[in-house]
């Protein structure tokens, strides 16, 4: 085993006149570029669609979405025209009509936005849980990644809550979404019973959502009490449900038989028709 030696402490040369001057010249030159930079920075900081500078570029659809939503927190939803979202978005109206047909398909477009975080989340270890437990983290999951955007949501919801057809538009979106809330929480939603197992968890949801819109409380303990209550109450129409297709699986039978004896063309012809965005409607 060998001794360590210390290191030695050697004092420093003092600089002579000349070189000091030189160093100073020097450091406050760099000090001056720095501040240009820093001053650059701040100018550019922030692209014309908001995103800061580092930040991931958004693509040209979540740009409508985040300046819709920028305009939404700030000013009245009626008062939004789409010419305001394509220049708070950087982009040109051309470029705004390829992507949405209208300022609804926009705020429908916030919708996937929010399946993506929540659909990307680590939802490991939820598939152990009971049917309620992995439904409810999912739900909460979702408004947690609502929260950014809750000033604009609580003032779009206040605007579209007199107008029916703006909100059976939006029922349809949600519909859309919550397919997949249920399917991340291993829900089935095939078949009559799966799609009122949809349609109910759109209709809680909503109910849910008007609470969280007004829970300031950063626990959000009002809003877990009433998505846990309506979760449950959702439990007992289900198991009502089932009894009731139990009970009339024989006439159930019966009327897919009628129907099969409808002539295929018109089968055919009722089955036709163009896909579009439900959220263009709001």
């Amino acid at each position: 085993m060998t001794d360590s030696k210390a290191p030695s402490k050697r004092p420093r040369k003092a600089s002579s006149p000349a070189k000091a001057g030189d160093a100073q010249e020097g450091a406050a030159r760099e000090s001056a570029a720095h501040a240009s930079v820093a001053q650059e920075s701040d100018k550019t900081g922030a692209d014309a669609s908001g995103t800061q500078a580092g930040a991931p570029k958004l693509s040209p659809r979540e740009a409508a979405v985040e300046a819709l939503m920028r305009l939404a927190a700030e000013q009245p939803w009626n008062d939004i025209e789409v010419s305001d979202i394509a220049r708070e978005a950087g982009l040109t109206l051309a470029e705004l009509r390829d992507l949405f047909p209208s300022k609804g398909a926009v705020l429908g477009g916030l919708t996937r936005i929010i399946d993506r975080k929540v659909l990307e989340g680590d939802l490991t270890g939820l598939e152990e849980e009971p049917t309620r437990e992995r439904l409810f983290d999912v739900l909460m999951r979702r408004l947690d990644a609502m929260e950014p955007y809750k000033p604009a949501l609580r003032r779009i919801a206040y605007a579209l809550r007199g107008e029916p057809l703006s909100m059976l538009a939006l029922n349809g979106v949600m519909l859309n979404s919550h397919r997949y809330m249920l399917a991340a929480a291993g829900i089935d939603t095939e078949g009559s019973l799966g799609q009122l197992k949809l349609q109910g968890v759109v209709i809680a949801f909503a109910r849910v959502t008007q609470v969280w819109l007004d829970d300031d409380d950063p626990a959000l303990a009002r809003t877990m009490a009433r998505l846990d209550k309506e979760i449950r109450n959702g439990e007992r129409i289900m198991e009502r449900a089932e009894d009731v297709r139990r009970l009339t699986a024989p006439l159930r039978a019966i009327g897919r038989s009628f129907l099969d004896w409808r002539p295929r063309e018109r089968r055919s012809r009722d089955g036709d028709g163009d896909e579009s965005d439900p959220a263009a409607a709001i």
